[in-house]
């Protein structure tokens, strides 16, 4: 489900069934690496649909956590456990940060859940149909991974 009115009316009636939050950490950087910056989220936003969509009715897509790349790690942590601490207290039981952004690897220790990092992958030249394909071939590998959070808790 996404972050969107109508669709927290079909939540309201499922709610027991949707127990994950999806959250897309975005990095914002007008002065240094502008394409590349604007290129992972992008690529964050386009993967975090997909999912969205094939774990409809069990994962809420929030909006983004988006930060400054010149923000200090601590910082965007002590911001995110801001956002666990809500989702938690609202009953969310499994958070996903989905992420191209490569900082977070070296801090995936201080989130609660699990980070997914994706490497980015330059769309913006891609044949529409070999975009598909990519896309799909990232979500093959995604969807085990997903659902293993799922049987782990």
């Amino acid at each position: 489900m996404k972050w969107q009115a109508t669709e927290m009316d079909t939540y309201l009636q499922a709610k027991e069934y949707v127990d994950t939050a999806m959250v897309p950490l975005i990095p914002i950087s007008w002065k240094n690496e502008i394409k590349h910056t604007v290129a992972m989220g992008e690529f964050i936003f386009i993967m975090a649909n997909e999912i969205e969509k094939q774990f409809h009715g069990r994962v809420v897509q929030f909006p983004a956590f988006s930060y400054l790349k010149s923000e200090s790690i601590p910082g965007r942590i002590e911001r995110i456990k801001l956002w666990e601490e809500e989702l938690r207290a609202g009953g969310i039981n499994h958070i996903i940060y989905v992420t191209s952004d490569g900082e977070w690897k070296a801090v995936e220790g201080e989130l609660d859940d699990m980070l997914l990092w994706l490497p980015t992958i330059p769309l913006e030249h891609m044949d529409n149909n070999y975009k598909k394909d990519v896309i799909g071939d990232q979500m093959k590998q995604l969807i085990p991974i997903m659902t293993s959070l799922w049987q782990s808790k």
